[in-house]
């Protein structure tokens, strides 16, 4: 694991203080997933079955759902990758997904604004909103990260 980062130094605006504690914390649990061997990746760590390939796979669909419309009708079966899925595979997808909300997240000049996504017959959140939320949700699922993958192999830190 690469050594442990602090939070980033932003803030000239709210959204630049947003943004950059949400990359921040993507690019943390990224990094704790692509690093991990095969097969203690998709090692459920706890009773619940949680797993570290599992939680990315989650945190993608998050984010497809939050920034890019797509609809989610079980949830629970985002946190399983496809058997087919490699380390490589869910990662890359991961921050490709990553790439597409910021492109959605770059034309948002107004935080009160709706996020722009296309999800007929339920409204949008705003972008506030939304960032916070994915903030609380990254988080939550990067500390699970941390936990699984000290577990896995004694590796610490962001």
């Amino acid at each position: 694991m690469p050594r442990d980062t602090p939070p980033p130094r932003t803030g000239k605006s709210e959204t630049e203080t947003l943004r950059g504690f949400l990359d921040h914390l993507r690019t943390s649990v990224a990094a704790k997933v692509a690093s991990c061997p095969q097969p203690q990746v998709r090692t459920a760590g706890v009773p619940s079955g949680t797993n570290l390939l599992g939680l990315l796979n989650h945190l993608t669909f998050v984010e497809r759902s939050m920034f890019l419309g797509d609809q989610v009708t079980d949830w629970q079966a985002t946190f399983e990758a496809a058997p087919g899925d490699g380390v490589a595979d869910v990662v890359a997808r991961y921050r490709k997904t990553v790439e597409r909300a910021n492109a959605v997240l770059d034309r948002c000049t107004d935080l009160g604004a709706p996020v722009p996504r296309r999800r007929p017959g339920r409204p949008a959140p705003s972008t506030r909103w939304a960032l916070a939320h994915m903030i609380e949700e990254t988080g939550r699922h990067a500390g699970q990260a941390d936990i699984l993958r000290e577990l896995i192999d004694g590796a610490t830190g962001r």
